[in-house]
């Protein structure tokens, strides 16, 4: 078991480094070909990717603070550290589209873009790259349910629509100059700013899952109701009188209220709150704890 979790965590380590590595070769490529040719999309998406180096390192961290046993300052472990991580990521991301609306207005109103095929080149490879590492660091994000390699995978993708717009608004500037299209200069900058847009929403939609999980918001309403069912399924329990549980990072905590029969024996009710905590466990993974309250319950009067 340990062998597993030792090969699960080296492979969180891999994808996140292999994530930094490219997004540091990237940024430097896309900011090298966007100076020298003005290309707004280019330059803004190599900003973009700079942001993309810090949401790296912060994952890095993030792991290696999360993967920490508890302690007495921390008995339920460091998990949320990988939820900070998607936060910090999530303002990051919207900090940069932000940034890319400005870009993308100034050049609207001042183009400058020089048309050349290594610019989208450049804009080309980056889409192919960002695609494999977004499939990849998925893949793995899901497979350690690493909130912070998620929250990176979803970066990635900001980063694919980035380079797709990119790859359009100077395909489009190209060929129009090819051509002499009239206006097509401004596929550029126009590529730039719906980007922009598409990367304020995915920070958006990511800080508020991060967040959500950092203010002890309870799971969804389905893994509720998976819960529920577990514990219903058991004769002994009468009712349940209260069923709370929330993420921890890449754990789920469970408190639970039920009622049972009164005249059971304290070994009954330990024995019952046994089978009802490791029947939770083996059902869902990602259960970490299930914490058990018994209330008696009677049958002449409903309590």
């Amino acid at each position: 078991m340990k062998g597993v979790k030792a090969n699960h965590l080296s492979g969180g380590w891999l994808a996140a480094w292999i994530s930094l590595i490219s997004n540091f070769i990237l940024t430097v490529i896309k900011i090298v070909f966007g100076t020298l040719f003005h290309s707004t999309a280019l330059l803004a998406d190599g900003v973009h990717n700079g942001g993309d180096v810090i949401a790296s390192v912060v994952t890095l961290s993030s792991m290696k603070v999360a993967n920490q046993p508890a302690d007495e300052d921390h008995p339920y472990g460091h998990g949320k550290a990988e939820d900070i991580a998607s936060g910090i990521i999530s303002i990051i991301l919207f900090i940069a589209g932000l940034y890319l609306i400005y870009e993308a207005i100034a050049a609207l109103l001042n183009p400058e873009f020089k048309t050349n095929i290594l610019a989208f080149s450049a804009a080309f490879v980056s889409l192919v790259w960002k695609t494999i590492l977004y499939y990849y660091t998925m893949k793995v994000g899901k497979a350690l349910n690493s909130k912070g390699l998620i929250a990176t995978a979803y970066d990635h993708l900001a980063d694919i629509w980035a380079s797709l717009a990119a790859v359009a608004g100077i395909g489009i500037g190209w060929l129009g100059d090819q051509l002499s299209i009239p206006y097509a200069i401004y596929g550029d900058p126009v590529g730039g700013l719906i980007v922009s847009l598409l990367i304020l929403k995915v920070a958006w939609e990511m800080g508020v899952q991060a967040f959500n999980v950092l203010m002890e918001s309870n799971v969804s309403m389905e893994k509720s109701e998976e819960y529920r069912n577990i514990i219903l399924s058991f004769p002994e329990v009468k009712r349940i009188d209260q069923l709370r549980a929330r993420e921890h990072g890449n754990y789920i905590l469970i408190d639970v209220r039920l009622s049972v029969p009164g005249e059971l024996t304290i070994q009954e009710g330990h024995d019952i709150t046994r089978k009802i905590r490791d029947t939770i466990k083996e059902k869902d993974k990602q259960v970490e704890e299930v914490l058990i309250h018994l209330n008696p319950w009677y049958e002449d009067d409903g309590r």
